[in-house]
């Protein structure tokens, strides 16, 4: 099932892609058969295959003009673990992955919440594909910004909302949405480099905790909360939108949208 999402590992040596299934929440190999074919049904009933592939399709429609799509984009859609906690009830039933060109991994539990989001997933993931295709915003794992990320989030969140109303915006950032303490929060994370430390200032403390990272005092989604308003202050400011703002350097997104919001 993984094997042709085998390139998106490819700077990760040795890596087993069973372990990817693992680390992503993926449906346990024992144990909850019955669950995992009622959520298959699911997506089956709920034309789930098609409406993302009509979603991708109108977002790279949209995206083309202003930043380099895939040649070739491989997708997964895959059931998540129903016993895991974190994954059902925090990150609501979603985790998702769209940052390597030519690939997109979608774990999920098809709940209403998610089902009726599916488009705006598709919107959002591939708007991060293009910014990190070749010729977009260069990523380097060592030296990428937590600013980086949020402002990609931020813009990937706003693409979706632009195709598909409220639905666009992240799920699990609810919670935190609106919140100035939180903003102001990760605000002071923006400099902080290397991608390992993203989750706590990202997804927040209580999935910094569960991939064994330091929590950094922030709810989950945080980073997803602050990132809709600094693109939604750079857009306003500029008059662009997300789909033109897709491979606009992080820094300049910042230098625009942090005095704007008194930052």
């Amino acid at each position: 099932m993984w094997q042709p999402l085998a390139g998106m590992y490819r700077f990760v040596p040795g890596m087993d892609l069973l372990d990817a299934h693992r680390g992503s929440f993926g449906f346990p190999l024992e144990g909850r058969d019955d669950e995992v074919r009622d959520a298959l049904a699911r997506l089956t009933s709920a034309d789930a295959w098609a409406r993302f592939e009509n979603a991708l399709e109108r977002a790279a429609e949209a995206l083309a003009p202003h930043g380099p799509l895939p040649g070739t984009l491989r997708v997964l859609l895959v059931p998540g673990d129903p016993g895991d906690p974190h994954f059902m009830d925090e990150v609501a039933g979603l985790s998702a992955f769209g940052g390597i060109s030519g690939y997109i991994v979608v774990t999920l539990w098809p709940h209403d919440a998610v089902l009726q989001r599916l488009e705006a997933i598709a919107a959002h993931e591939l708007h991060h594909n293009v910014r990190y295709s070749p010729g977009g915003v260069a990523w380097n794992p060592m030296s990428v910004t937590v600013g980086e990320q949020v402002v990609a989030e931020g813009l990937a969140d706003a693409f979706a909302r632009d195709l598909h109303g409220d639905d666009g915006l992240s799920y699990l950032a609810r919670g935190a949405r609106g919140d100035r303490a939180v903003l102001e929060r990760v605000a002071e994370g923006l400099g902080v480099t290397g991608m390992q430390n993203f989750t706590a200032w990202i997804h927040g403390d209580a999935s910094a905790r569960r991939f064994g990272a330091q929590p950094v005092g922030l709810p989950t989604g945080a980073g997803y909360a602050a990132g809709l308003e600094i693109a939604d202050a750079y857009l306003a400011e500029t008059g662009r939108t997300a789909a033109e703002a897709v491979c606009t350097p992080s820094e300049d997104v910042l230098a625009v949208a942090l005095p704007a919001l008194g930052l």
